[in-house]
């Protein structure tokens, strides 16, 4: 039996930008965004590194979180990152 898990993760850009998606493979994607072959996004901003990522069961609850981080200021991403934030908020 196979079980995949899916992930949501927030990647910093060298201009200090962070960008939120979701993947099967988060270092797989980590490498394919920091090769220029990711995002338009991280292509234009160039990522520089993985800093926070969660852990899903499903694709379903991983997109479900990406939409919901996208929609958090700065300032909220930044603490989630720090661990001042709970994974689920």
């Amino acid at each position: 039996m196979s079980f995949t898990r899916f992930f949501v993760y927030i990647l910093e850009c060298q201009n200090k930008a962070y960008y939120v998606g979701s993947t099967s493979s988060v270092f797989a994607r980590t490498e394919i965004h920091n090769s220029g072959l990711g995002a338009k996004f991280t292509w234009k901003h160039h990522p520089s590194k993985l800093v926070y990522f969660e852990v899903f069961n499903t694709r379903k609850e991983a997109m479900r979180r990406e939409r919901q981080l996208k929609g958090w200021t700065r300032a909220k991403k930044e603490k989630l990152i720090r661990g001042e934030w709970g994974p689920i908020g």
